[in-house]
């Protein structure tokens, strides 16, 4: 089985500060984009208020169920896309939505994109929030379900050291069922 999807199958509080450094690379016909993730945020299924897997399986939320590695894309607001590593075993929902990124390959490819979609005032807004850094990426959600680890469009590389400092925080933007998600980690 391959390192990266055996991270991946871990519970999703343990992957998720395991993605900050990773690389994530875009292959598209338009260009190649690669970002540093900076930012994430876990979201543990149906034990988790402020998962879209919450109440259960949806057509939404499908892919949540799969396969450690798939990428889960929703459109939030029906404006943006955002995008989701699923994480965990088959059956059972949880996934990390990637919440910022640097860019470090692709910077004028990932600025055309943003600008494409909004306002790109400096590098440092290029990925910043879950919708920059789809936008920078080209993530849209006919990448619903592609595989981060062997896809061919898609792809994510491990930091090659691991981190020696995380810091964590409140979710940013979460009410979920009664406002208890935003006291999940």
């Amino acid at each position: 089985m391959n390192d990266l999807r055996e991270l991946l199958a871990r519970p999703v509080l343990e992957v998720a500060p395991a993605l900050l450094g990773a690389h994530l690379t875009t292959d598209l016909p338009d260009g190649r984009v690669t970002l540093r993730l900076t930012e994430v945020e876990a979201y543990d299924g149906e034990d988790d208020p402020g998962s879209h897997a919450y109440r259960g399986r949806s057509a939404r939320n499908e892919v949540m169920f799969g396969r450690a590695g798939l990428l889960y894309v929703y459109r939030h607001m029906g404006l943006h896309s955002c995008a989701n590593v699923v994480t965990g075993t088959v059956g059972r929902a949880s996934a990390v939505l990637l919440r910022a990124g640097e860019v470090v390959e692709g910077a004028d490819l990932a600025r055309e994109r943003r600008e494409r979609r909004g306002v790109a005032r400096t590098d440092v807004d290029l990925a910043r929030g879950p919708a920059r850094l789809a936008d920078a990426l080209g993530i849209t959600v006919d990448m619903y379900g592609e595989d981060v680890v062997d896809g061919p469009r898609v792809h994510l590389e491990p930091e090659p050291a691991p981190r020696t400092r995380v810091v964590t925080g409140p979710r940013v933007g979460v009410l979920g069922s009664g406002r208890a998600a935003a006291t999940y980690p």
